[in-house]
C-alpha cells in the first residue's frame, strides 16, 4: 500500500520530538532536572536577598499549582487558599516549637494538616457551585485568624510562633540553602501534579469540570473526584504555608490576610488557569509587584501607606491588560506564540493534511490511500 510523505515539522517541533522522552514520568523528571540545573546556576550567582526572593517564588508556585488543579482543571473556585497555607504553617511551627522531629516529618505534618482541613471543607463543598463555593471558602479565610487569636497561648497571638531552618551544609549561605529547599519542594510537587493530570484522575477532574452529568453517566464518581481535588489542592497550600513560615521566620495571622487568597486566585489567572508552567509567571508577579509598587510610591512621594493600595491597583491593571492581550494567561499567550513560530517551518508539497478539514474527510483519505 503506497504511503504519502509525512507533513514536515518546524525546527522547534523537531527539537522537542528528538530530545524529550515519550513517557510522561520520564519527560517530567527530565524537565524538572533541567529546570533545577538552570535555577542552580541562577541562585549561585545571586545575592542572599535575591536568593530569598527566588525561594518565595518557588513556594508560591506550590500554592498556585494546587489552586490551578482545583479551579482550572476541576472547576471549583476557592477564595480561601490563604487559610490552608496558614494551617500548614502553624502545623509546622507548632512541631518545631514543641518537638524535635525530623524536618521532613514536620513538612509532611503540614501537608497532612492542610489536607485534612481540605477534606473537611471539600465534603460539603461537593454540593456547592460557583459563587456559593467561593463564598464558603471566603468564610474560611475570614474565620481562621480569630481562632488563632483566641488561643494565643497555643498559637502565639500577635507575636506568632518562630520557625527554624535546617543548618546549611558547608559554606552555603542560609538564604541560598532555604531557597534550594523550596525549589526542590516546588519541582517535586510539579512533577507529581503533572503525572497526576496525565493519569485517569486528571481525565476525571476535567470531565467533572466540563459536565458533571456526562461524567456521572460515564462512571465517574463526581463527589469523590471533587473531594480528591480539594484535598490535593489544600495539601499543596499547606506545604507552601510551611515554606512561607520558614522564609519569614515567624508564623502569625498577619502573614495570611484575606488579600493573600484573592491575590493567589488573580495570579493563577494571570499565569494561565489550568496550567502548571504558567504558575511560575504568577508567582513572579506575586513576589515582585509589591516591590514595584513600593518603589513607585517612593518615586512619587505617595507615602508608605499608599504602597499597599498601589500594589492592588497595579495587580488589577496587569490582570486587565493580560486578559485583553492573552485571554488564556501568560502561559497561554506564550504557547500561542510558540505555535505561530513553529508554523513558519517548511510546508509539505504533497500528501494529505495531517488533520482533516471537513467531516468525513478522514474516511475519504484512508480509502484513497488504499487504492
Amino acid at each position: 500500500m503506497p504511503t504519502s510523505p509525512r507533513p514536515a515539522l518546524g525546527r522547534a517541533q523537531w527539537i522537542l520530538r528528538l530530545r524529550l522522552p515519550t513517557q510522561p514520568l520520564v519527560r517530567h523528571v527530565v524537565l524538572a532536572l533541567g529546570g533545577a540545573a538552570i535555577l542552580y546556576l541562577i541562585t549561585s550567582s545571586l545575592s542572599p536577598y535575591n536568593d530569598f526572593e527566588v525561594g518565595e517564588i518557588a513556594l508560591y508556585v506550590i500554592a498556585l499549582a494546587g489552586l490551578s488543579l482545583l479551579t482550572g482543571v476541576n472547576g471549583q473556585i476557592s477564595l480561601g487558599h490563604g487559610a490552608f497555607m496558614a494551617v500548614g504553617a502553624y502545623a509546622a511551627a507548632l512541631l518545631m516549637t514543641h518537638t524535635h522531629l525530623n524536618f521532613l516529618v514536620e513538612l509532611l505534618a503540614s501537608i497532612g494538616a492542610a489536607g485534612l482541613l481540605g477534606l473537611v471543607i471539600g465534603i460539603p463543598a461537593t454540593r456547592l457551585k460557583g459563587p456559593y463555593l467561593a463564598g464558603m471558602t471566603l468564610l474560611l479565610a475570614l474565620a481562621l485568624p480569630p481562632i488563632a487569636d483566641k488561643w494565643s497561648t497555643t498559637f502565639g497571638g500577635d507575636q506568632g510562633l518562630t520557625t527554624t531552618v535546617p543548618t546549611a551544609p558547608g559554606t552555603i549561605n542560609p538564604e541560598e540553602w532555604l531557597a534550594w529547599i523550596q525549589i526542590i519542594g516546588a519541582l517535586i510537587v510539579l512533577v507529581l501534579l503533572a503525572n497526576l493530570l496525565r493519569s485517569r484522575f486528571g481525565r476525571s477532574f476535567r470531565a467533572v469540570r466540563d459536565d458533571e452529568i456526562a461524567a456521572s453517566l460515564s462512571g465517574i464518581h463526581v463527589a469523590r473526584t471533587k473531594v480528591i481535588a480539594f484535598v490535593i489542592s489544600a495539601a499543596c497550600a499547606g506545604l507552601a504555608g510551611a515554606f512561607l513560615g520558614l522564609s519569614t521566620g515567624v508564623v502569625n495571622t498577619g502573614e495570611f490576610p484575606l488579600t493573600l487568597s484573592i491575590q493567589l486566585l488573580a495570579a493563577m489567572v494571570l499565569g494561565g488557569t489550568g496550567t502548571l508552567m504558567g504558575m511560575w509567571w504568577g508567582a513572579v508577579l506575586l513576589v515582585y509587584l509589591p516591590q514595584w509598587s513600593t518603589s513607585l510610591s517612593g518615586d512619587f512621594n505617595l507615602g508608605s501607606g499608599a504602597s499597599a493600595y498601589l500594589a492592588t491597583i497595579i495587580f488589577g491593571v496587569v490582570l486587565i491588560v493580560v486578559m485583553i492581550a492573552a485571554p488564556t494567561g501568560i502561559q497561554g499567550g506564550l504557547r500561542w506564540g510558540w505555535g505561530r513560530l513553529s508554523a513558519l517551518g517548511p510546508r509539505p508539497r504533497f500528501g494529505p493534511p495531517s488533520v482533516p478539514e471537513r467531516p468525513g474527510e478522514a474516511l475519504h483519505l484512508s480509502r484513497t490511500a488504499e487504492k
